[in-house]
């Protein structure tokens, strides 16, 4: 039996061996490029250049969205008539370009949020996904806000963050969690979430939403956009926002990425 068993596995030795010896090019003229090409190809693929934010990308979404099927709605967009777009031309309907700051969805002194969605990226028209990238400062805060129609999955790319996310009702506990370089979390849809740099060096986010819309509600803005009383009465009526200092507290809340947390900005000397 041990025999046997020793035999086949010889033979599936000398079949993998085979298997590779065929794979392996004969010759020099057997490769695929000569140095001289690899050279060329690598250059040109260090540096593809800028892409130009799409100026009528909500249009080109709407006109894509009225096609019947996915393989017209590609057509739509990337073809004319019947021949496949080249160059720039397709490069601008399938490239976002997170480094151009034209892209910038929200600021504050905190950093920079750049968010891919149907209205600046058409092709998402055809995907419901989206997708967006933080440049948070030190000490910096992505201030809490939820997602009404999508969930989301953020990893870090660079630096340290700490986040989390309350749900709803029943299970009102703050999941909490810290991220470093390469790791990711998740906040279900509709959940109040944020994220923190808790660090005196920058902090790099990369974020994908399962939709093509994700929406945002900022809680802490939107909320004081209620008639003073609802939020006075929700607030349980407190003696340090009153209904004749709403206007002024309003004028105080932070930009979306605010620059937050007193203690890391003493930490980091960023204030006095």
């Amino acid at each position: 039996m041990l025999s046997n068993l020793l035999a086949l596995v010889a033979a599936a030795s000398d079949l993998v061996r085979l298997v590779f010896v065929a794979a392996a090019p004969t010759n020099s003229s057997s490769k695929i490029f000569t140095s001289s090409q690899a050279v060329s190809t690598l250059a040109s693929a260090t540096n593809p250049g800028p892409v130009p934010v799409i100026t009528n990308a909500a249009s080109i979404a709407a006109s894509i969205s009225t096609q019947p099927s996915q393989v017209d709605r590609l057509k739509q967009l990337l073809t004319l008539n019947g021949t496949l777009l080249t160059g720039d031309a397709l490069r601008e309907l399938t490239v976002f370009d997170f480094s151009n700051t034209a892209n910038v969805t929200e600021g504050g002194a905190g950093g920079t949020l750049l968010l891919a969605t149907v209205d600046n990226f058409p092709i998402l028209e055809i995907t419901d996904i989206s997708a967006g990238v933080a440049f948070i400062e030190p000490c910096g805060l992505n201030i809490p806000h939820s997602h009404p129609r999508a969930s989301e999955v953020l990893t870090v790319v660079e630096g340290v963050l700490n986040a989390g996310f309350v749900q709803e009702n029943g299970f009102a506990t703050e999941v909490d969690t810290q991220l470093g370089k390469y790791q990711a979390t998740v906040f279900p849809m509709g959940s109040i979430h944020f994220q923190q740099n808790p660090t005196c060096d920058p902090a790099i986010f990369v974020a994908a939403l399962n939709s093509k819309d994700p929406g945002r509600n900022d809680i802490a803005t939107n909320f004081f956009m209620l008639d003073p009383a609802i939020v006075n009465a929700t607030l349980g009526f407190p003696t340090t926002i009153g209904g004749s200092n709403i206007e002024q507290f309003r004028q105080h809340i932070p930009a979306n990425l605010a620059l937050g947390v007193d203690t890391c900005l003493k930490a980091c000397g960023l204030v006095q």
